[in-house]
């Protein structure tokens, strides 16, 4: 378990004084109020974020970390339900997310559905946005009896003005593994993307459909790819971008995040195709419903997978922002805002590396940092 700065000694009259380092929500609202620093978000956005938070994982924000997490949630390795995010332009200072399973101390998955879709309606009613594309695929994504690994997260793109951007994440295994791409296809027609489902690449599964709710400039419906093994090549053409120096550029983070050289070192297998990763995600977006055809592609690579420790994790991400001419100081203030422990001495804070390609817009690049409320994975 990570840390044991109090998260509250800022916020003594707001109603979290009630949170304690030793349990989950006092570790995870610490960690915000941190990251929202380096953010350089204020002091009245940062006192809504870490409530939000609070509130938003409901009881289980006063379970004692000496207790099992509150659920096996896939959300993260130590299943703790809370994972950050940092997405970084040139020239600016990046945005921070917080992702989170709403439900995670409910008891069963149909209780865990319930409850989060009752946290995003408070959200919607808080903060005037609308629910109508989430209603559509209510009865599609949460059956009477569900299946799959998780039932819906939430992530929260913490804004200045203490109005946050919303999006959530659904299993398309609800209604069973068998039925996975079937219920893909029938949520993008029902949100009038009805050609979208032919433009998706090849895929091992397809672990998540997640929606924009709230105040996006371009609202966005968006499938994520597994790829248990991907090339290089193949994920510059699973761009499906039109200019050549987007699939270039996809293909160059890929081999830096990967460690794949010319020489194809670097805990990746190789075939005819060059050097192979493990457990790859795209994700394809979808903003008009015209020509059927995506917007915007992520390329999402599990770092953790690829390195001894966060040490490497951390200076491969260095390298791709870098690269971007973006603010690698930001990502060590942020790691340091979460944890004190030397990157040397675990594997998973640095889960994940994104670069993003939007259609009309700069390349982006997300890292994704754990909390490790639980624990700590051990270096390789």
């Amino acid at each position: 378990m990570t840390g044991g700065r109090s998260p509250i000694r800022d916020f003594a009259g707001s109603g979290l004084s009630r949170l304690e380092p030793a349990q989950l929500g006092g570790l995870v609202t610490g960690q915000l109020a941190r990251l929202c620093e380096v953010v350089r978000l204020d002091r009245a956005d940062t006192e809504t974020y870490v409530e939000v938070l609070a509130d938003s994982l409901g009881p289980a924000a006063e379970r004692s970390l000496a207790l099992p997490p509150p659920s096996p949630t896939l959300l993260s390795d130590d299943h703790t339900p809370v994972e950050y995010s940092l997405a970084f332009l040139p020239g600016s200072t990046p945005a921070l997310r917080v992702l989170l399973e709403p439900g995670c101390g409910s008891g069963d998955l149909a209780a865990n559905g319930r409850t989060g879709l009752r946290v995003i309606r408070e959200m919607a009613d808080r903060w005037n946005f609308s629910t109508d594309q989430l209603d559509r695929l209510e009865d599609l994504f949460f059956p009477a009896a569900p299946a799959g690994a998780f039932a819906l997260w939430c992530a929260l793109e913490l804004r200045p003005g203490g109005v946050p951007a919303v999006k959530v994440y659904l299993s398309p295994a609800a209604n069973g593994r068998d039925r996975r791409a079937e219920t893909v296809r029938e949520a993008l027609a029902r949100l009038g993307h009805r050609q979208a489902f032919d433009a998706l690449p090849p895929a091992d599964d397809f672990p998540f459909v997640a929606l924009d709710l709230g105040a996006w400039q371009a609202p966005r419906v968006k499938v994520y790819c597994t790829h248990e093994s991907l090339a290089a090549e193949q994920a510059g053409a699973y761009s499906r971008l039109a200019p050549d120096e987007g699939r270039d550029q996809t293909m160059g983070f890929f081999h830096t995040i990967a460690g794949t050289g010319n020489d194809g070192a670097g805990g990746a297998a190789d075939d005819a195709r060059g050097p192979l990763t493990r457990r790859a995600l795209t994700c394809h977006s979808f903003t008009e419903t015209a020509t059927g055809l995506p917007s915007g592609f992520t390329l999402h690579m599990p770092v953790r997978t690829y390195v001894e420790h966060d040490g490497q994790a951390r200076e491969r991400a260095v390298a791709v922002l870098r690269r971007y001419g973006m603010d690698s100081a930001a990502l060590d203030r942020a790691l340091a805002a979460v944890t004190t422990r030397p990157l040397s001495d675990g594997v998973g804070l640095v889960a994940y590396v994104a670069l993003v390609h939007q259609r009309g817009q700069a390349p982006r690049v997300t890292v994704y940092v754990s909390s490790e409320a639980y624990e700590v994975q051990p270096p390789r």
